[in-house]
């Protein structure tokens, strides 16, 4: 890729003349893509399956992509000016080399076949690069757990290692590390939540006080876009990693019950003490991996990070570079999301 001049601090980009989105069918590249399009940015999408009619009524240009193919992603990225990648396997279980070879080979793979003059790429990284330990006002400073906890996490961090030799050498990119992001598709996490709510089975793991990461996928994409759109220099005039959350981080217990509220069942409040969850853990990561098996464990180290350290990260760089100033507040964000998904589970199942 050639090298291309750094923008100054005074410059106003100028809108993409084509804007690709990988990852369009997830919670986050698809908000990215509906916001995209209500602006009337010209939008094309990589999916791994058919294009859901969503996109094709957005008149968005989808195309089935495989990362591994670096003949077909240069193809597909002919007349792109702008990138978001925001397609990666998630997950707190599974071989590392699966995690690596979607993650940081298929980041690779995208980077190497991008048009020379491409204008700007933002990488959708995660906070999950930093050490699983407890964190209190945690900012971009602070050193990257550089083996992981589990597969996810090293090749999030891999991944981000093939932007910044790319930024080195000239590629105008910002690393966005957003916290749990939450949202009304979330087809993951939340309705997870849920069934262990609904099944009695949820606990805490220690006092269930310590803040979460949280960020909305609609305070996500106001970062996106200021990614896309901001003067480069002034993005990253302290660095190119930005950490992001929501202007108001909340505790796990604030969280878990505001989730089973909105979804008309009684808020947990059974708790494990943090110590025996991670004694369990450590005992269960190791017998399933002895076994082989290809679900996570009831507890495992990521879930132990998720539920049970308190994840206060620092948003401070992205509102004084990026420009970030998140307008929607937790309780806000989280009664549009439960409402969209129980109106969602409503029409499902009639």
């Amino acid at each position: 890729m050639e090298t291309q001049p750094e923008s100054s601090a005074s410059e106003t980009p100028a809108s993409p003349r084509c804007l690709l989105v990988t990852g369009a069918t997830g919670l986050v590249g698809g908000e990215v893509v509906r916001r995209a399009r209500a602006l009337g940015w010209p939008v094309r999408a990589f999916t791994r399956g058919e294009p859901p009619a969503e996109l094709v009524e957005l008149g968005v240009d989808c195309r089935k992509i495989d990362f591994s193919d670096v003949d077909g992603l240069r193809v597909a990225c002919v007349g792109v000016s702008h990138v978001v990648h925001a397609a990666a396997k998630v997950g707190d279980w599974g071989p590392i080399e699966d995690y690596l070879t979607a993650n940081q080979i298929g980041t690779r793979n995208l980077l190497d076949a991008l048009p020379s003059d491409v204008e700007r790429f933002v990488h959708i990284s995660s906070l999950g690069v930093y050490p699983a330990r407890d964190h209190h006002g945690t900012d971009e400073s602070s050193p990257r757990a550089e083996g992981g906890i589990d597969g996810y996490t090293l090749s999030k961090i891999k991944a981000e290692d093939e932007v910044l030799e790319r930024i080195a050498a000239g590629l105008q990119a910002v690393l966005l590390r957003p916290g749990f992001v939450y949202g009304p598709r979330d087809r993951t996490v939340i309705p997870r939540i849920l069934e262990r709510v609904r099944d009695g089975k949820f606990a805490y793991l220690g006092s269930g006080d310590q803040l979460m990461n949280n960020i909305s996928v609609v305070n996500l994409a106001d970062a996106v876009l200021l990614a896309l759109t901001r003067p480069y220099g002034q993005i990253v005039a302290e660095g190119p990693q930005l950490n992001l959350t929501d202007p108001r981080l909340v505790t796990k217990r604030e969280f878990i019950g505001s989730v089973a509220s909105g979804a008309g069942l009684a808020p947990p409040s059974r708790q494990v003490p943090l110590g025996v969850a991670k004694v369990v853990a450590a005992i269960l990561e190791r017998v399933w991996k002895l076994r082989g098996k290809t679900t996570a464990p009831i507890l495992s180290q990521a879930r132990i990070k998720f539920l049970g350290l308190n994840l206060d990260f620092s948003s401070d760089r992205a509102r004084r570079c990026l420009g970030y100033d998140p307008k929607l507040d937790f309780e806000d964000a989280i009664a549009e999301t439960m409402t969209a998904m129980t109106a969602e589970s409503e029409t499902t199942t009639t």
